[in-house]
């Protein structure tokens, strides 16, 4: 589940997803910086809104219900800045990173088990081959006995992955639509 934000752009209103009301608020409130027109950059900003607005209703004509931060980078390319630069110069780095990095969490893996899904989990969470791991598990279920334990142990403790976005955290995949389609597919 993602979260929305309603707003209201130009004097419409918008449903909005959280990350792309963060950058589209970001990218207005560096817009108004750069205008340093005084009084009347309030009717710049005013102007800008409506455009946005109509950028936003032309996108939404092809069925889309939630403006996404796709469509607000499209719109942030389209208008750039009052100066004529580039917006995409203003967010640094960092801005990208803490709104596109997603969330790795250790889950169970249903689709690829073959007791209780620990190996597989592990394997994605740790970005390896479950193989490996499987293979790893024997040897120490053969040589002292402890492999045998710390899987009983994980699969008692680490829960499962039973929703499309407990797998997508599983996996280290942003949760959005795609992958949220692609992975309900194989929910049980």
């Amino acid at each position: 589940m993602k979260k929305v934000v309603t707003v209201a752009i130009g004097r419409k209103s918008f449903v909005i997803d959280e990350d792309a009301y963060q950058k589209l608020s970001l990218y207005l409130s560096k817009f108004r910086e750069r205008t340093k027109m005084g009084h009347s950059s309030s009717d710049v900003m005013e102007d800008l809104e409506q455009r946005i607005a109509e950028l936003f209703t032309e996108e939404m004509k092809s069925h889309i219900e939630v403006i996404n931060l796709s469509m607000v980078n499209r719109v942030i390319a389209q208008l750039g800045m009052p100066d004529g630069s580039s917006a995409e110069d203003d967010f640094s780095a960092e801005e990208e990173y803490q709104v596109r990095q997603p969330v790795r969490r250790f889950y169970r893996d249903p689709d690829d088990k073959r007791i209780g899904g620990v190996c597989s989990g592990l394997a994605h969470y740790f970005n390896i081959d479950v193989v490996l791991l499987r293979v790893l598990f024997v040897v120490t279920l053969i040589m002292g006995g402890m492999g045998f334990w710390t899987y009983i142990i994980i699969w008692i403790i680490v829960p499962l992955a039973k929703s499309a976005t407990q797998k997508c955290e599983m996996r280290g995949l942003p949760v959005t639509a795609e992958n949220l389609r692609r992975f309900s597919t194989y929910s049980k």
